[in-house]
């Protein structure tokens, strides 16, 4: 007998500066705001790891420049571990061999009406061994600013071996403040895996997303358990501040067509940060028609903010739900199962009631008008995902 399992937040009414709260803010208010929006873009790690290099880089630039992407809303270019070099007499970290030029790099990115992402870690070393930034956070910052950086990534990895647990928030804390002082905006990602519940105070120490688990890989399982370890955080995603759920897989091979929609729809409806983790300038056409889907993509950069709860669950069968900043709400229907399942989505446990018009936002179609409720096949380790209004 199927039972309906509802997780209720109960939002409490706070200011601009207050942690954890997803606002519905103005327009102007917004464009004041960096990462008013989940930011979106492409990150180096998933596919290429220490394989990543200028050649590499400037390729996905020009394939997120011409493919759609850029218009989709994809405009981060971020390099992950592995580009440091050596610092010089006064301090000032270099490119190693594979990145030569690194304010080059940044100038054709930027060229490209993109931004550009670059990767350190409060630690000596990078979790890869490379130069971190350990003592040199001003220099760093000023460094990545010459540079023209956008957006950095700041990995934990050695700074267990340097600073308490407890020192953790102070130690994000000074390389933001670092950051901030060169007057460039860059978004300040927080890569610390969840680790002493960094939702709580992320956003207070300057915290633009942050990792809320460990990492992510290619895989149905555990794409999923990432996705749904978000539950019950939502309440601390917001314009300007995001849980972080780690990269997107979608594009490496290791994915059936149906878990990769999975995956962009669970990351949309949870208001992530949207980074391509493929090698963008050999991906297929349904890879590109995945990361690009604009309905989809809407879901996620809505700018309510609000981060989708997980509304009902009977075995392996889930719907979340979101609402939106038009007042229309999003439900995801999911099937963990192995056969096609029929799945209704009761409008009361979504938090809807009488007649809604339903789109289907894969098929991009208006499947008519529903009242109390709506009902679809959902494949095995697929979604429907519908926006009702």
């Amino acid at each position: 007998m199927r039972r309906n399992r509802m997780r209720m937040t109960f939002w409490r009414a706070c200011g601009l500066v207050a942690v954890g709260c997803a606002l519905a803010l103005p327009a102007a208010a917004q464009d004041s705001i960096l990462a008013a929006t989940p930011p979106m873009g492409w990150n180096s790690w998933n596919h290429f790891a220490c394989k990543v290099s200028d050649a590499v880089v400037r390729a996905s630039a020009d394939a997120i420049a011409s493919n759609g992407m850029k218009a989709a809303g994809y405009v981060y270019v971020n390099i992950d571990d592995c580009w440091q070099g050596q610092r010089d007499s006064s301090g000032m970290i270099h490119g190693n061999a594979k990145f030569p030029d690194m304010k080059a790099l940044g100038d054709y990115i930027h060229s490209k009406g993109l931004k550009f992402g670059i990767y350190s870690s409060p630690g000596p070393k990078t979790c890869a061994g490379y130069e971190g930034s350990y003592k040199h956070e001003e220099d760093d910052a000023k460094q990545y600013a010459a540079w023209g950086v956008d957006y950095l990534k700041y990995d934990w990895c050695s700074a267990g071996r340097v600073y308490k647990a407890e020192d953790m928030p102070a130690v994000y804390k000074k390389m933001h403040d670092a950051l901030a002082s060169t007057g460039r905006p860059i978004v300040f990602s927080l890569c610390q895996y969840g680790l002493r519940r960094v939702w709580e105070w992320g956003a207070s120490v300057g915290g633009n997303l942050w990792r809320t688990t460990g990492d992510i890989w290619d895989n149905y399982d555990r794409m999923y358990s990432i996705a749904h370890a978000q539950d019950g955080i939502e309440q601390h995603t917001g314009p300007g501040h995001w849980n972080d759920p780690d990269m997107l897989e979608v594009g490496n091979g290791k994915m059936s067509r149906d878990e990769y929609v999975t995956h962009m729809s669970m990351w949309c409806m949870l208001s992530a940060p949207l980074l391509a983790g493929n090698d963008l300038a050999k991906m297929s056409a349904e890879t590109l028609a995945i990361l690009t889907n604009p309905e989809a993509i809407a879901i996620d950069q809505d700018p309510k903010g609000v981060q989708a709860h997980w509304a009902w669950q009977v075995g392996p069968y889930e719907i979340w739900a979101k609402s939106l900043a038009d007042g229309s709400t999003a439900a995801l229907l999911i099937n963990r199962g192995e056969d096609t399942e029929r799945l209704t989505a009761n409008f009361r446990d979504i938090g809807v009631s009488g007649t809604k018009n339903v789109r289907d936002l894969w098929a991009h179609k208006d499947l008519g008008q529903f009242t109390d409720s709506f009902s679809a096949d959902v494949r095995p380790h697929g979604v429907v995902m519908v926006k009702l209004r």
